[in-house]
């Protein structure tokens, strides 16, 4: 068995919208106070609270006049946010490479949440997404999923400019065919032009976030002057956001374009092992390491290969 998953944007009418920062706030808000719970126990005697004792203590806490608004939220959505604590803590005790896990903010404009389809609660069909609580939100859907395709998981997410999207997760059965490979080409990194193959060759990278460097900088001038709170001060919030989404928007265009140029013409692709984030934090070429997008280029790479 195989996963394949479409992304689809989203138009929830206003009613819907409300019930969507409900339930982002009370994922985090989950996620936040077991993330907390499970700190307190590990410092008094070192143990973890596993995710079954966390369940259990949620079940009993959305019984409480306190915590009752927990139940306008999907409630396998609040489990799955424990479940991602729980995968976050185990993670990092065995590679602390990975980070600690870390509070999520309510000032922070990119939200988003996870449910799991069980008894056809999700289904997709005619241009609309059925969600637990949510109901029947319209979607572009521009991709035709087959019918043998079996629903697994949505993840519904909110960009910084306002948008919502839905991530669906199907499984099908995948028959992998064995290919002889007699097409091969090495990829080196560039830092100026994204790479340079074993043929000599270089993309011309446009270097999205360097032309628009001078256009966000004046604009988050203006964003940092203004009064927090203020009608204005958002605006000019959305402004700045759909800047940055234009150019992430931008650069994932082309790396998507040129990975699939690749995978059509080469059976085998050869890429150096190199650490990125390393690269990006010494000799101040953080700039440049994250507007090539190297790493998503490999991943792209990867998958379409």
């Amino acid at each position: 068995m195989a996963n394949r998953a479409y992304k689809f944007r989203m138009y929830p009418n206003d009613e819907q919208k409300i019930l969507l920062a409900k339930t982002f706030g009370c994922v985090r808000m989950v996620y936040n106070h077991w993330l907390d719970r499970k700190i307190r126990q590990y410092k008094e005697d070192k143990t973890n609270v596993t995710y079954t004792i966390c369940a259990k203590e949620m079940a009993a806490m959305k019984k409480t006049e306190e915590y009752g608004f927990l139940k306008e939220a999907d409630s396998i959505a609040l489990q799955q946010s424990l479940r991602h604590l729980d995968t976050a803590f185990q993670n990092f005790f065995k590679q602390p490479k990975t980070g600690f896990p870390r509070f999520k903010s309510k000032k922070r404009n990119k939200n988003s949440y996870s449910t799991v389809c069980i008894n056809g609660n999700i289904t997709i069909s005619n241009g609309y997404l059925k969600l637990p609580k949510i109901g029947q939100v319209r979607l572009k859907q521009h991709r035709i999923i087959p019918e043998e395709y079996r629903l697994k998981s949505v993840t519904v997410s909110q960009t910084p400019s306002g948008k919502y999207y839905a991530s669906i997760l199907f499984e099908y059965e995948d028959q992998v065919q064995e290919k002889e490979l007699q097409k091969f080409l090495g990829l080196d990194f560039s830092m100026h032009e994204l790479y340079r193959d074993s043929n000599g060759k270089e993309p011309a990278y446009p270097r999205y976030y360097r032309n628009t460097e001078k256009k966000l900088a004046r604009e988050q001038r203006r964003l940092s002057k203004m009064q927090k709170g203020s009608n204005n001060r958002n605006k000019q919030r959305l402004k700045v956001a759909k800047l940055h989404e234009k150019v992430s928007n931008q650069r994932k265009d082309f790396l998507h374009k040129q990975s699939r140029q690749i995978a059509n013409a080469y059976d085998c692709i050869c890429i150096e092992d190199l650490d990125m984030k390393a690269m990006s934090r010494s000799l101040k070429f953080g700039k440049s390491v994250s507007d090539n997008g190297w790493g998503m280029f490999t991943t792209f790479l990867r998958y379409k290969l």
